[in-house]
């Protein structure tokens, strides 16, 4: 059996590549950590918009290009490798999926063409604070259209136009749809260590919302949507994780100490012999997680727990491991290694940290395995 990408998706995966090297990088992430005033870089989303990659995996009667899931993994995996500056996995693995999953003709219809073209920016409203979020602990409202409450931290809800906000309704859990261009919308700006993903706190009081699904069903809703998108943000963190590898490589090849290369001595070894078998382990569980998404496999809630536990520990690892090969350089605001560390703990609590996904996947099996 075959697991590994076609050749159209690995010329997607190049072309990819070479566009972000010549678009994205550190300069572009490096100039919105400088200015506190933009929270994503707006060049790089059109041109991402113009080439399709929001609209990849929407259907083309809804302005997508319809390609699938599966290079939709081949794009976040080059989006991590740069580092990009955008909000890109808040639009389109979280907002896109949510109205794909549950919303109805209409609203795929008035706001898929948007997202796909880059005109609306989306997010996913699910926390409410410290802690993994839980049905019955949830505190925002929907009743008789109307939303309140409060939701900390959002990603990329600093600017984002709309939100699939999780809200209690009556007895359940519902799913609804905003529009947060509405007066009665507050935004919060959060201080995050990395300033490249916005997060801000929303608070509703009184904002008309539509429900995405039916009433009371919002909760194995967001559950799938949680799982669609950590396989997504691990493809992101494979990438990361592969370039701090070969960012390392490259240094301990160049960098000599008592005449010698670094990358000679054992101990430097090993570090990158370790980063790249915690990558390998990290790749293979996302692969595993891009079949189960494309097809829409029964195995997709464990394929996405692996996916994301494996990945995240990687990428912390790798972004670690390259800032101690880089020595006292590595600490350096000059040398970009801080820019992968700065990511690495970022997209290691979104939706949801490591030991949640570890938890997710031990719960699920056991519960399979009762079954």
């Amino acid at each position: 059996m075959n697991f590994d990408f076609s050749d159209d998706q690995k010329s997607l995966k190049d072309q990819a590549r070479k566009f972000l090297t010549d678009k994205a990088g550190a300069k572009v992430t490096r100039r919105i950590l400088d200015d506190a005033s933009l929270s994503y870089d707006e060049g790089l989303w059109r041109a991402v918009a113009e080439l399709g990659w929001l609209g990849a995996a929407i259907p083309e009667e809804y302005g997508g290009l319809g390609l699938g899931r599966l290079e939709l993994c081949v794009i976040a995996e080059e989006l991590g490798r740069a580092v990009a500056p955008i909000p890109f996995s808040s639009t389109v693995y979280f907002f896109a999926e949510a109205l794909l999953l549950a919303g109805n003709e209409a609203q795929k219809t008035a706001l898929l063409p948007k997202v796909a073209s880059g005109e609306a920016i989306g997010c996913f409203a699910i926390a409410e604070g410290p802690g993994a979020p839980k049905a019955d602990a949830l505190q925002t409202r929907f009743d008789n259209g109307v939303l309140n409450g409060a939701k900390i931290p959002v990603t990329d809800g600093d600017c984002a136009t709309h939100a699939v906000v999780v809200a209690r309704e009556g007895g359940g859990v519902s799913l609804v749809l905003v529009d947060l261009n509405q007066p009665s919308v507050t935004r919060t700006t959060l201080k995050t260590l990395d300033p490249t993903r916005g997060h801000a706190k929303l608070e509703f009081a009184n904002v008309k919302g539509e429900r995405l699904g039916r009433a009371g069903e919002g909760w194995p809703l967001a559950e799938t949507v949680l799982d669609r998108a950590a396989v997504l943000i691990a493809f992101e963190q494979v990438g990361g994780s592969q370039a701090c590898l070969e960012m390392a490589t490259e240094y301990a090849k160049g960098r000599y100490a008592f005449s010698r290369p670094i990358g000679s001595f054992q101990a430097i070894k090993h570090k990158l012999a370790d980063m790249y078998v915690a990558i390998e382990v990290a790749r293979s569980n996302a692969y595993y997680g891009a079949w189960a998404l494309s097809t829409e496999a029964a195995e997709l809630p464990f394929a996405a727990a692996a996916a994301r536990a494996a990945a995240s520990d990687a990428f912390y690892m790798c972004a670690k491991e390259n800032i101690q090969t880089h020595g006292g350089m590595g600490f350096t605001w000059d040398v970009d290694c801080h820019l992968f560390f700065r990511r690495a703990k970022l997209l290691a609590v979104q939706a949801g940290s490591p030991m949640v996904w570890k938890e997710k996947l031990v719960r699920r099996l056991e519960q399979r395995n009762a079954a």
